[in-house]
């Protein structure tokens, strides 16, 4: 440690040599400094991160309404109360921002990036609830009051936004199934165009992080259990009375 921080005396020297003896002295003093430093920011840091944690969960359990069979219904009510969460999480955030160097970002990035891809998936959630398209990262950057660009300080990182789609997905593959026990039966037929659109963008990228690559495997099993639900609704004849009435509700 003591070298680290430019102190480059051999070990175990002898007391006789007060000049040295000072400097190691002064060197173990910044030492000790910067270590308390770096624990008070960490504990800071994961202070900010429990208030982000609860109010991701605050939010996705808003959102969750949305599967029971009266959901469908209030959902632009449901959306905005999420947004109003989102304000939340804009201040919660500002003040993560200024706990750490602004360039020392992927020193602490462990320490938040679950709940920042957390917040990715709620904030495209909502955004497909409201539209039916995929979030672009610089709107999701917009809804947490971050920035896009690692130059400008606190940013979101393409790989936690990516995670955050996938999350997505499965989120809406669920969706399918619990539109049809509402008997919604046009909405597993859009969400099934907008999944398969989905996997083929992600197949033109070249990803090779472990974690997101093993996360991105996971789409196919939910393109293949809203292919399921598609198929159902073909062989009992529901697809038809979807197509008729997808000139309604989107």
């Amino acid at each position: 440690m003591a070298a680290c921080l430019g102190w480059a005396g051999p070990p175990g020297r002898s007391l006789l040599g007060g000049r040295r003896v000072a400097k190691q002295g002064k060197g173990g003093g910044g030492a000790a400094s910067f270590g308390l430093h770096l624990l008070q920011s960490l504990q800071e840091i994961r202070k900010v991160v429990q208030t982000l944690e609860q109010t991701a969960r605050e939010i996705l359990t808003v959102l969750q309404g949305v599967h029971q069979g009266s959901g469908f219904q209030d959902i632009p009510k449901k959306c905005q109360k999420a947004r109003e969460h989102f304000a939340t999480v804009r201040t919660q955030l500002a003040s993560l921002k200024v706990k750490f160097p602004v360039d020392q970002y992927y020193r602490f990035h462990e320490h938040w990036r679950f709940v920042l891809q957390r917040l990715v998936f709620l904030a495209a959630f909502v955004v497909y609830l409201e539209t039916e398209n995929l979030v672009t990262r610089e709107a999701v950057t917009e809804i947490l009051g971050i920035e896009a660009e690692r130059e400008r300080g606190f940013h979101l990182d393409i790989e936690d936004y990516l995670s955050g789609v996938l999350t997505l997905a499965s989120e809406l593959s669920r969706l399918a199934v619990n539109s049809v026990t509402a008997g919604d039966y046009s909405r597993p037929l859009r969400i099934s165009a907008f999944i398969n659109e989905l996997d083929s963008g992600f197949r033109l990228l070249n990803l090779k992080n472990d974690s997101l690559r093993k996360r991105y495997d996971g789409l196919k099993y939910d393109v293949k259990k809203i292919e399921e639900v598609v198929y159902d609704l073909s062989i009992r004849g529901l697809n038809k009375e979807a197509t008729t009435g997808a000139g309604g509700e989107k």
